[in-house]
């Protein structure tokens, strides 16, 4: 079993609830396999054993290249000798009573669940962002960031760390590292497909370097957009073609519905560079609160995350705490450096798909 201990996983396996108060888990318990509702731990099967057949200890890895022909096994789900089904979903909590109330609860969970981590061994991937920088304020560890010289991220982590009083380790990306970093992406998550390689890069090869000046665990903000309203697509529901809500709150629900599959892309990746995840943002507390926010607590006018924004103050400048930040893959510049280097190689954008035949090219 990876997360949890197993008396709280039994313990949330028999009463069925989402939340238990831990920070995910995954694997098996007494002849039970299961995933919590947010799949922050991964966990595979083999595709060509049946939802009724009993699994053996050789059927189902954390690490699907431990399996021949591996799928990945639904968050939320347990299986057992009655097969595959699902045995916890999101709850629907009534929103706060009131916006002073939310708010508080917002900075008791978030700085409860960052305060919390033990920071042996730890690094924290930083760009710059309110996600990031609270992690920096709270923890003693040092920071990471990966991009391009020129990039947004480098940038914004430069000036935050400044801003924190404190110093950054700036790990330049090149041409040579990515064509390296790609197949090796490719094969530890199983994905070729241009957006999940171009998401993953800058962290793979952030993790290289903390693994390699001896840390095995690093720190990310990861969740922190999904759950407090983070995204355009969210802000802009329901005119955003990219949801089908029609309400703020309902597209927050929806895209923390897509988070199972984001975090097990990026926990595989992070692994094969040599560290482990650690998710503060992620634990149960924390989604709890952030699904009893109403609409305008998620997003106001042009500002998103405002719950988050108005918990962060107390401890970070306001400058940090207000701060947008761009999407890794394009705040680091990977996403289009890898476009660039997929023209370089013939694959014109006039290609269906280009850059994800560009990496299935390397991948062979």
């Amino acid at each position: 079993m990876q997360g949890a201990d197993t008396d709280a996983v039994a313990d949330a396996l028999e009463s069925g609830d989402a939340l238990p108060g831990s920070g995910g888990f995954a694997g098996e318990l007494d002849g039970t396999l299961l995933r919590d509702v947010l799949g922050r731990y991964p966990l595979f099967v083999e595709r060509t054993v049946s939802d009724r057949e009993r699994l053996d200890p050789e059927q189902w890895s954390h690490d699907p290249t431990a399996l021949a022909d591996p799928r990945s096994f639904p968050a939320g789900h347990i299986r057992d000798d009655n097969g595959t089904r699902q045995r916890w979903s999101f709850p629907s909590p009534d929103p706060f009573s009131d916006r002073e109330t939310a708010i508080k609860r917002v900075r008791a969970v978030v700085e409860t669940s960052i305060d919390a981590v033990d920071t042996d061994s730890l690094a924290i991937a930083f760009s710059g962002g309110v996600d990031s920088a609270l992690l920096a304020a709270r923890l003693d560890a040092p920071l990471y960031v990966a991009g391009f010289p020129d990039s947004h991220d480098v940038e914004a982590a430069r000036s935050a760390a400044d801003l924190l009083g404190t110093e950054v380790r700036v790990v330049e990306l090149t041409h040579d590292a990515i064509e390296r970093a790609v197949p090796e992406i490719a094969h530890a998550t199983g994905r070729t497909n241009a957006m999940a390689v171009q998401i993953a890069l800058p962290l793979y090869l952030a993790a290289e370097r903390v693994a390699a000046d001896g840390f095995d665990r690093l720190a990310l903000g990861q969740g922190a957009d999904e759950l407090f309203g983070g995204y355009a697509k969210v802000a802009k529901a329901p005119e955003d073609p990219r949801v089908e809500a029609d309400t703020v709150r309902g597209a927050q629900r929806e895209v923390i519905g897509s988070l199972p599959d984001q975090l097990e892309r990026d926990v595989l990746a992070l692994r094969a560079a040599g560290v482990e995840p650690v998710t503060p943002l992620l634990h149960d507390r924390v989604v709890d609160a952030a699904l009893r926010l109403d609409g305008d607590l998620l997003v106001d006018g042009e500002t998103r995350k405002v719950a988050l924004r108005a918990a962060a103050r107390h401890s970070l400048p306001g400058e940090i705490a207000n701060r947008d930040k761009k999407a890794a893959q394009y705040g680091s510049l990977a996403a289009r450096e890898l476009d660039r280097l997929a023209r370089q190689a013939g694959y014109k954008r006039r290609m269906d798909d280009h850059v994800t035949q560009y990496v299935e090219s390397l991948v062979e």
